[in-house]
């Protein structure tokens, strides 16, 4: 750690993330791009006069700020909101659009998915990206990258998360620079003719072909989604059983085409290429194969980011390696990271990205301390003890945010690991192989038949590991600064361990007392926080009562299923709560100074002694509204997801009318009333 912080490329990587960081949150930059230019250049301008004048500190601290401004730069070029061709700015209520299809996502119950771009509004040239979804049909063919669809449906705007701590698909979506989504059924668009070449299109077409040849081999679903996902990174069409398996056993990193696989075929094709080392420049002849064959392979594999990501990583540990150089690992990762920010700076944000580096980072920092500890003397014992310490390595580098993104900690990950990375490298190699073959129609069904045997393997043992259920943790909080201070505490205490000198106690003792005191303060706040939540649930009616860390929940649906909702589980985990089912007959009920009315099907609301309520419409009561307005004079209507749309609607028009304000949860998401 002591070399990357002599590093200078380590503090610019800082530094442009922090620019990145700033332009996406604060948008702190919104002039041309004239203006941006020219500020550059005022930075290398100055920079230039420091250097003449030798002030080093100075030219230091400009610089620094040079590569923050390269961060805040490189977010706002890559916005197509920035430019006048963005398609938004064209749109009106007759528009009429053309999109391409770029990626195929993971269908949803009822949509099949794609990220597509504008690349025409009416007559105009347009650019900027949307989430496509057309209704699922029997007999509809999917579309494929590079199609051509002609729609003049509306664009509409992205829906927030409508419950707390529910998962924000639009910030998501908004982290690649897609604002709008549009929905359609198959009579509402017409495929044109497919777009100019392109390496994506032509990527998925050669990918296409792969797929093609495989399915003649008669895999089940099971294994050949399996096969596309460890060979191709597509994992669109693996079942949603089969993926929570891999999520419980610890394991879900196979099925992605990452740092893992990428790093297992640099190593296999050093081996192969050793024997080119020993001809003049020999090394760098090596380095350009496996340069062309990682690059090779991440184009047959869609070049998804995850693929790019790794791939480029590799590039440059590839590279260093024909060098010689020394700390040629972390040196590779922070000039691959910064690479990666500069060209694609939403990748900061990509949980898949965080998770890549943390993981590399904790093998090559802990993993050679934990080796040390003990030295087998049998070849394959060493080989289990390796194995074993670079699986806690890597855990250690992103268990905080795992907790952080995923609530839960797969206990028999080890297991998983222990059994299936030794073998992986030959299933990957193998499975090549069977491509090829596939490809050129030369592969025997036997050689098939054993391929898929292999992979069913795999996953019987991924689904038993994943249903000893004891040893998966679920449902554990873990917050944003939680997770900062737990890496505090990691750097720290790793820093004592290689270097025991009294600032190192100091800071690891430190990183102690941060930690303490964010567990303190959240738990503070938890046990400090009441309100009162009407839940948004299509069709069911789910309200509640918090009083510090447990929060009483009233709904329509029966009481296990009531507790394992998602939005109860969200927000149990985001605000480190415990949830209870209570049974209520009672329609009125006081929350600190205020009083609410429930008026459900039975539409009874007139009763004595209420001041003023609040009145939550639940059940699609058939009442009316604007007597009961002038009955009560209620603060608020609220009305939740268990009414109907065409109530709904009538409502809001009475309220609007009537001057009283009115909240749906379909559409202002939940209602909270807190002291």
């Amino acid at each position: 750690m002591k070399k990357l912080l002599e590093y200078p490329p380590f503090y610019f990587l800082v530094c442009l993330i922090i620019g990145i960081t700033l332009q996406f949150y604060t948008q702190i930059w919104q002039y041309n791009l004239l203006y941006l230019g020219s500020s550059l250049l005022g930075f290398l301008i100055i920079l230039y006069f420091l250097k003449r004048l030798q002030k080093r500190k100075i030219f230091s601290v400009v610089s620094l700020l040079l590569f923050v401004f390269i961060g805040v730069s490189s977010t706002y070029i890559r916005n197509p909101k920035n430019y006048t061709n963005y398609y938004a700015f064209h749109l009106t209520n007759t528009s009429s659009s053309i999109v391409t299809i770029q990626k195929v996502l993971k269908p949803g119950n009822y949509y099949t998915k794609y990220l597509a771009e504008v690349s025409r509004v009416d007559s105009i040239k347009t650019n900027g990206y949307i989430l496509l979804n057309i209704k699922k049909d029997s007999a509809q063919t999917l579309l494929k990258v590079s199609n051509r669809v002609f729609i003049k449906t509306p664009f509409k705007e992205l829906i927030p998360p409508l419950n707390p701590h529910q998962f924000d698909y639009k910030q998501y979506l908004a982290k690649q620079y897609v604002y709008h989504q549009v929905f359609l059924s198959k009579q509402e668009f017409k495929q044109l003719s497919n777009s100019n070449f392109s390496l994506v299109g032509l990527s998925a077409s050669i990918r296409e072909k792969v797929q093609t040849s495989l399915k003649k081999y008669h895999f089940s679903n099971d294994e050949f989604t399996v096969i596309n996902a460890l060979l191709l990174g597509q994992r669109q069409e693996i079942s949603k059983e089969l993926l929570e398996s891999y999520t419980n056993a610890g394991a879900i990193h196979i099925l992605a085409i990452s740092g893992l696989h990428i790093g297992i075929l640099l190593l296999l094709l050093s081996y192969v290429f050793k024997p080119l080392e020993k001809l003049s420049k020999g090394m760098i002849i090596k380095a350009i194969c496996i340069i062309l064959f990682l690059w090779s392979f991440a184009f047959i594999a869609g070049l998804s980011a995850s693929v790019v990501r790794a791939v480029t990583m590799f590039t440059f540990v590839a590279v260093g390696q024909s060098f010689k150089r020394k700390k040629i690992i972390e040196y590779s990762l922070i000039s691959s990271m910064f690479f990666l920010l500069l060209i694609k700076p939403m990748f900061l944000f990509d949980v898949g990205f965080q998770l890549s580096y943390l993981a590399v980072f904790g093998i090559v920092w802990v993993q050679p301390l934990l080796y040390n500890l003990w030295k087998p003397k049998l070849w394959l014992l060493d080989k289990g003890w390796g194995l074993f310490t670079v699986s806690i390595a890597a855990q250690a580098g992103i268990l905080p945010i795992s907790l952080y993104y995923f609530h839960q900690f797969p206990g028999l990950f080890i297991l998983s690991n222990l059994i299936i990375i030794p073998f992986l490298g030959s299933i990957l190699l193998f499975g090549i192989i069977i491509i090829l073959l596939a490809t050129l129609n030369i592969l025997p069904q036997f050689i098939a038949n054993i391929y898929g045997i292999i992979i069913s393997i795999m996953n019987y043992f991924v689904n038993w590991v994943a249903h000893q259920e004891d040893f998966l943790f679920k449902e554990i909080s873990m917050s944003f600064w939680e997770m900062i201070a737990w890496y505090i505490f990691i750097v720290f205490s790793y820093k004592v361990y290689i270097q025991k000198t009294l600032k190192s106690i100091l800071s690891l003792l430190t990183s102690i007392i941060v930690l303490q005191g964010v567990y303190f303060y959240q738990k503070y706040q938890i046990s400090n926080k009441n309100e009162f939540i009407v839940f948004h649930k299509s069709r069911h009616s789910i309200y509640g009562k918090r009083n510090g860390k447990e929060l009483s929940i009233i709904g329509s649906l029966n009481k296990s299923i009531l507790h394992q909702q998602k939005l109860i589980q969200s927000y149990r985990i985001g605000e480190h709560t415990s949830s209870k089912i209570i049974d209520s007959t009672f329609n009125v009920f006081s929350y600190k100074s205020k009083q609410i009315l429930i008026v459900d099907s039975l539409g009874i609301y007139q009763i004595d002694g209420l001041k003023k309520p609040i009145i939550l419409l639940k059940n699609s009561p058939r009442i009316n509204l604007n007597r009961l307005i002038a009955t009560l004079n209620p603060q608020k209507i609220i009305a939740d997801g268990s009414n109907y749309k065409s109530y709904i609607t009538r409502w809001k028009e009475t309220c609007y009318k009537q001057k009283t304000p009115f909240w749906y949860t379909g559409q202002n998401g939940a209602y909270i009333l807190k002291e």
